[in-house]
């Protein structure tokens, strides 16, 4: 089955009956959610499992059991410059490939499942495919979802970078992408496969070497790029390489594909209880480049102290008293904590070495154990701020020609066009005063703090 699917954003997220029909068509077997298999989250290449938490929010607002949703969280989530060569604070494909095997299993003994579905976001998917090529997956696995996967590179420039995971030309890529069978298949049974791809707007599935620092030069690689020959093949006019797996519309290809039905619900339903806990997780030191200071990890940042209070939608203030004051342990967990559902929130976290961070998020719908948070450093550029402010998407992009945005009421400055930054940052003056930020019809609201006594404010959005 080979099937590429051209699908309108507000087709997907009204269920068109013409979308809904022509994928469940390629879809398996539909399980009742008393049989819902486990599915296994990958994340992406230095992010962590805290991009899945809107994903799982839609999945148990259909029913899925909260106990068969598994984000996994990689110690070490950068690739490799050359995969051949061991660095210091990263992973090869190999290491990769055995922590999400290690994952897996956990998770079949834990529930008593013969097999997972797994799904995967860009990095994610090329452990997921290595792992079903090569380390045993072929009999663990019953589907597997890639969102924005470079399957064919991120480039593939003959004698450029090809020791890297992304070449589409080195020998990592090359030998997942060996034909399967007479066809020239990419992939093969039993496991059933999905890639879900943008029509243009990946930045790692462009013709141009812009996003990798080569501007001006033909990578060879197209939007066409996460496809593979063999595959249920889902394209989602005008997503961003994030949105391939955390936006509605790739719930909703994920949901139909593994169910064979059209999902009740995209929005996510409400709980009468909100518990949250996460982890505390740290910044290495990246040993190519020192002075960065920002080298992504998701080890536990032992030691680490953490404040959480309510706040007023409106100002930004905070509401009472605290509602949570921790000193975090070794694994670095914080919680688990329950809040007012719906009431908007900040986290305070305090760690040598760090600025005092400010995390403003918008109310919790539901309980989650991956509100995962790390702490921020002052760049040198910065110091001399009044304050400073940074708009964040984690779970996609910034796109202006696309996106409803303002942060501190006017449009951020320096966004480029493109889907390109997932962050737009000001140094707001004025003293203490409320600051906020909006993202196609979320509004994130704070109060600024004054970046001389080592303060910086992050307004989250969780779309």
């Amino acid at each position: 089955m080979n099937t590429r699917l051209l699908v309108q954003r507000r087709a997907f997220l009204l269920a068109g009956a013409i979308a809904s029909l022509t994928l469940a068509g390629c879809a398996t077997r539909s399980p009742s959610l008393a049989e819902a298999p486990p599915i296994v989250f990958v994340h992406g290449n230095g992010d962590t499992a805290a991009l899945w938490q809107t994903t799982a929010w839609r999945f148990e607002s259909n029913g899925w059991p909260r106990e068969r949703l598994h984000a996994i969280d990689v110690p070490y989530p950068l690739s490799r410059d050359d995969d051949a060569k061991p660095q210091p604070g990263r992973t090869s494909a190999a290491e990769h490939m055995a922590y999400l095997k290690a994952e897996v299993e956990k998770v079949l003994k834990a529930t008593g499942a013969s097999q997972v579905v797994l799904v995967g976001n860009s990095r994610g998917g090329n452990a997921i495919r290595n792992y079903i090529y090569n380390g045993g997956g072929d009999k663990t696995v019953s589907h597997a979802i890639l969102g924005g996967t470079p399957n064919h590179g991120v480039w593939a420039i003959p004698g450029f970078r090809e020791g890297n995971e992304f070449s589409g030309t080195g020998p990592f890529l090359k030998g997942l992408n060996a034909p399967k069978n007479a066809a020239g298949d990419e992939v093969s049974g039993p496991v059933k496969w999905m890639t879900i791809r943008s029509d243009n707007n990946d930045k790692f599935a462009q013709p141009d070497g812009l996003w990798i620092g080569q501007k001006g030069t033909p990578t060879h690689v197209t939007a066409s790029g996460p496809e593979l020959k063999g595959a249920t093949n889902v394209v989602i006019p005008r997503i961003d390489h994030r949105e391939t797996s955390y936006s509605p519309a790739a719930f909703e290809a994920t949901y139909r594909f593994i169910t064979g039905k059209t999902p009740e619900r995209t929005a996510i339903a409400a709980e009468k209880t909100v518990v949250l806990n996460g982890k505390v997780t740290g910044l290495g030191v990246d040993s190519a480049d020192p002075k960065t200071g920002n080298f992504s990890n998701n080890l536990p940042l032992a030691g680490a102290q953490l404040e959480v209070y309510g706040t007023d939608a409106a100002t930004g203030a905070r509401s009472g008293n605290a509602l949570l004051r921790k000193t975090v342990g070794t694994d670095g967990q914080w919680g688990p904590l329950t809040v007012p559902p719906g009431s908007p929130i900040e986290f305070v976290i305090t760690a040598p070495g760090y600025a005092t961070t400010h995390v403003y998020r918008s109310g919790f719908p539901r309980s989650s154990d991956i509100i995962h948070l790390r702490p921020e450093r002052i760049a040198d550029a910065d110091r001399t701020a009044e304050s400073i402010v940074t708009l964040t998407r984690p779970r996609g992009y910034l796109d202006p020609a696309r996106d409803k945005m303002m942060l501190d009421g006017t449009a951020p400055a320096g966004v480029p066009a493109g889907a390109g930054a997932a962050s737009a940052k000001i140094k707001p003056s004025g003293g203490v005063r409320t600051v906020s930020a909006e993202f196609n019809g979320e509004r994130v609201t704070g109060q600024t703090w004054p970046a001389a006594q080592g303060h910086v404010v992050m307004l989250e959005i969780s779309q």
